[in-house]
């Protein structure tokens, strides 16, 4: 059973065991999904309501991108542990002989790469859903403004947890380039989600002014 097939209680009791995984990345992909979710959901209460047909356009476009990004963070669910699994398979390798060393090596170098790119495919897909939830505040139904906000509120936090596996994960590499690249990243994209935040918050705190 894959851990989005679980129902919300054994995926919580299976979070709280003992088990180190899944662990934060995956619930960091959650918290997206949930967040892409919620977006979606707001689109689907604008898309079609005449009180809104100003924004009928901007709903309808938004929906399907709010959709896909739904799926590719429950995905993303079970891809972080799977990656985890990987780290944890190969530093298991024999190391017994010279050769067997070189392999273990590789494979461990191999596995932390991709446990660092699942995370980053991850904030990469929570940006989009704040970038969604930013561009409908405002513009969508006033009376979901706060699901909006919730849902960029939860890809934040997917957001943020993604980038500190990036981070924990990242000082295990030995390609400097690939480390150097991925830092860089880390710094553009921390300062649009920051931005990005600000601006829904904003939004959100105009909407309920008295």
């Amino acid at each position: 059973m894959t851990l989005t097939d679980m129902t919300v209680k054994v995926f919580t009791e299976t979070l709280a065991s003992e088990s180190p995984a899944p662990g934060g990345g995956s619930s960091s992909a959650l918290s997206g999904a949930l967040g892409a979710a919620l977006v979606a959901m707001v689109c689907r209460l604008t898309a079609g309501r005449p009180k809104y047909a100003e924004h009928q356009a901007l709903a309808k476009d938004m929906l399907p991108k709010a959709d896909e990004l739904t799926r590719k963070l429950l995905d993303a669910v079970q891809r972080d542990t799977d990656a985890f699994e990987e780290v944890m398979a190969a530093f298991g390798m024999p190391k017994e002989t010279e050769s067997q060393k070189a392999q273990r090596g590789a494979a461990i170098q191999s596995a932390y790469k991709a446990a660092v790119a699942s995370p980053t495919a991850m904030a990469d897909y929570c940006l989009s859903v704040m970038r969604l939830a930013e561009s409908l505040m405002g513009k969508s139904n006033s009376n979901a403004a706060s699901d909006l906000a919730v849902g960029a509120l939860q890809a934040h936090a997917g957001f943020k947890g993604a980038v500190a596996n990036i981070r924990i994960n990242l000082p295990f590499l030995k390609d400097a380039d690939y480390t150097a690249e991925k830092k860089a990243w880390l710094v553009r994209s921390e300062k649009e989600a920051g931005e990005l935040i600000r601006s829904v918050e904003s939004g959100m705190a105009r909407l309920l002014a008295p």
